[in-house]
């Protein structure tokens, strides 16, 4: 019977055990839930020139700082919060990128608004308004991409060009880059 750690997976992943779980339980999983695509928003901004497993290994302390990914709460941060997540051991402590999150939030909740959700703003980029399912091998941009952080960058938003933009739509199973021979395909 193979265990959990004989399984084919992604290589990116390699052995560390939180790595592991993230690839297994949540990357490439489908969501349309606005929380959880607010919550990889303020995340992948976080990571931008960074590796991810830096910000997967903080990300209870993005989650404590940053009010349970809140969008409201966090859209309505003000001076102080700013400051308080300056001096946060537990994040990175980048004012831009703080910034970026806070502004990004306000963005967010406008996009809420216009669409009716988040996720029907993302899906409307999409073919079919459906995730994409063909592998088409190791890329780190789509013209899907491209074409989303175009519009949010246009609309205001920060640390969300077409490469962080494509690591989003892969974490929130917008697009599933599980390698054919992968288990969780």
């Amino acid at each position: 019977m193979a265990t959990g750690n004989d399984l084919k997976r992604c290589s990116w992943c390699g052995t560390d055990p939180l790595y592991m779980q993230y690839h297994d339980e949540e990357w490439g999983k489908v969501t349309h839930d606005d929380d959880k695509l607010f919550e990889f928003l303020l995340l992948e901004g976080a990571q931008a020139g960074l590796s991810w497993i830096t910000i997967l290994r903080r990300r209870e302390n993005y989650r404590n700082a940053f009010a349970g990914f809140d969008a409201e709460k966090v859209a309505a941060f003000t001076d102080v919060d700013r400051e308080r997540l300056m001096n946060d051991a537990g994040i990175i402590r980048n004012r831009l990128k703080i910034n970026a999150a806070i502004s990004n939030a306000k963005l967010f909740l406008a996009l809420q608004k216009e669409f009716g959700s988040f996720n029907n703003y993302l899906y409307n980029f999409m073919p079919g308004s459906k995730p994409i399912t063909t592998y088409n091998g190791p890329q780190v941009s789509t013209p899907e991409s491209d074409a989303i952080s175009k519009d949010m960058k246009k609309r205001g938003f920060k640390f969300f060009g077409t490469t962080i933009c494509y690591a989003h739509m892969q974490a929130t199973g917008m697009v599933n880059d599980h390698i054919p021979e992968c288990a969780f395909r």
